[in-house]
């Protein structure tokens, strides 16, 4: 089945050895027309509306399941088992959608968050900080390391998310006298317990990112959050914006604690748990075999920006409901100012110069998830462009020779 199987263009990845792009950022620039670059005003508002008449929609479609299915839904369905099933089924589908859509509302956050929304910054701020709160994301907070994250893309140094795991920090023996046993110690588990890791990751490693800075910059000591406002994520100047976040997080916790725990639940919690989406794409976009990471010696800008993936996550429920973050991801990492939904066209036009530098991958993205979860296990302590390794120490892909080379020079 085509669900379980990896795409073309990741199997070709596979067969070729990896040398960095040799295209400059000027080449880049210049082939994507500036009115791409520039918001609209009035688009980015009638996105902003869709989403929340769809929030507000699905709301008091959820609300009427109950009056229909006590009237039979009209009449229409008097077996009690026909009524519950078509009850459930529409719950199922209200948690689905708002999920979706809530989603989405995040994705217009971020693009508020990078001043893309508006040409505003006061306003951007403002909408994104409506969101994200309603979200409960600390706005400022992420806001902060995500900029960073985009000034040091697959940094091994400096990048704020996803920054893999070393082969020191779970003790393994180096490269060349490490053995089969060694690796099975660390890392041979059963596939339960494997997707229960993933489970937790996708469920809750968003709040565990924020609260314990998991899986960030190592350049931070241990207790590093993005809550409090002192923390060695943020400068000066921002700590006031940060203690924004965290009081509009606590309003919003004080709004969801005054509405009864099953209210809570079937309108809030379980969309909220539907829409994190976002841990799945933003770990997708820069977890991958086939993508590498740069020690000081060999990042740049651009070979970070290159270091992503497109991604058509959900077909095109993913790039209605989820604003092209996706499918159009690598011309966001070169583009941060540009719109989202002028992604598509941007996306065109540096594939014609990036040629087989731009990486898409048409694995199904659930599969995708689980291949990168259980292959992207660490990286070496040494070298300057390295891939990750998988649970028996093998990278699925290698440098091409003239790296090689320069690597051992």
């Amino acid at each position: 089945m085509k669900f379980f199987q990896n795409g073309p263009e990741y199997e070709a990845r596979l067969k070729k050895p990896f040398t960095p792009p040799t295209v400059t950022l000027n080449e880049i620039h210049d082939a994507v027309p500036k009115h791409l670059l520039k918001p609209d005003p009035w688009k980015s508002t009638s996105y902003l509306l869709r989403d929340i008449t769809f929030t507000l929609t699905l709301y008091m479609f959820a609300r009427s399941i109950t009056p229909w299915s006590q009237s039979n839904f009209g009449g229409f369905v008097t077996t009690p088992w026909k009524r519950q099933l078509l009850k459930y089924s529409l719950w199922m589908t209200y948690w689905w959608f708002q999920g979706l859509v809530a989603a989405g509302l995040f994705c217009l956050g971020h693009d508020a968050g990078h001043g893309t929304l508006y040409q505003n910054k006061r306003l951007n701020n403002t909408v994104g900080y409506i969101l994200h709160t309603f979200l409960l994301i600390p706005y400022f907070s992420w806001r902060s390391t995500h900029h960073a994250h985009h000034k040091a893309t697959s940094s091994m140094e400096r990048d704020e998310n996803y920054v893999p795991y070393l082969r020191s920090e779970f003790n393994l023996p180096s490269e060349k006298s490490a053995q089969k046993v060694h690796y099975s110690e660390i890392f041979e588990e059963t596939p339960f317990y494997t997707f229960m890791k993933l489970f937790v990751m996708q469920g809750f490693g968003w709040w565990i990112y924020l609260a314990k800075n998991q899986m960030g910059s190592k350049m931070y000591p241990p207790g590093t959050n993005h809550f409090n406002p002192y923390s060695p994520l943020f400068k000066d100047r921002q700590r006031v914006s940060i203690l924004m976040s965290d009081v509009g997080l606590v309003v919003m916790l004080a709004i969801l604690a005054n509405m009864g725990p099953r209210f809570l639940a079937q309108y809030y919690i379980i969309p909220y748990f539907c829409s994190l989406y976002l841990v799945m794409f933003t770990f997708l976009h820069h977890s991958d075999p086939t993508m590498p990471h740069y020690r000081k010696e060999e990042w740049s800008f651009l070979r970070g920006a290159t270091a992503t993936v497109d991604r058509p996550l959900l077909g095109w429920m993913g790039r209605f409901f989820f604003h092209n973050i996706s499918h159009d991801h690598v011309a966001h990492h070169f583009f941060i100012r540009a719109p989202f939904y002028n992604g598509p066209q941007i996306t065109e036009a540096i594939k014609a110069v990036l040629k087989g530098d731009y990486n898409y991958d048409s694995t199904s993205s659930f599969y995708a998830l689980y291949r990168s979860f259980t292959q992207c296990v660490f990286v070496e302590d040494e070298g300057n462009i390295i891939f990750y390794k998988n649970k028996h120490g093998v990278a699925a892909r290698e440098l091409g020779k003239s790296e090689l080379l320069s690597v051992r020079d």
